[in-house]
């Protein structure tokens, strides 16, 4: 297990607005190794771009469909070119050499309609 961060109040974790949103297209970043660069519906008219750090774990095609629970209100920023406007929640798990991990999207358990609140 990793070290625990600090505790914060209920009133900053309720800030935190975490979605569900589903793949729409995914694909290699184009200037950077390890990102893939992600097409979301997040439930709004325009959808949503985001960057994520699992190429290595992800083969694009694959992540296509499905759902996976997002930060929704994350302030937008470039990544190597690209804007990103939220991000993918994944859990990693650290290996005996405590710098390789082993990477998996949080993804929703069923169908729920793009933009459902997590909570």
């Amino acid at each position: 297990m990793s070290e625990q961060l600090p505790n914060i109040d209920f009133e900053h974790f309720s800030k935190i607005d975490f979605r569900v949103a589903t793949v729409t297209a995914c694909e290699a970043h184009p200037n950077a190794d390890k990102l893939l660069k992600v097409t979301l519906d997040d439930g709004t008219p325009e959808g949503r771009q985001v960057c994520a750090g699992i190429k290595a774990w992800y083969d694009p095609a694959s992540l296509v469909g499905k759902q996976v629970v997002i930060v929704a209100n994350l302030e937008p920023r470039k990544l190597r070119g690209e804007i990103s406007q939220g991000m993918i929640l994944a859990a990693s798990e650290m290996t005996g050499e405590g710098d390789e991990r082993e990477v998996r999207v949080l993804a929703v358990d069923g169908t729920v309609p793009p933009g459902s609140r997590v909570s």
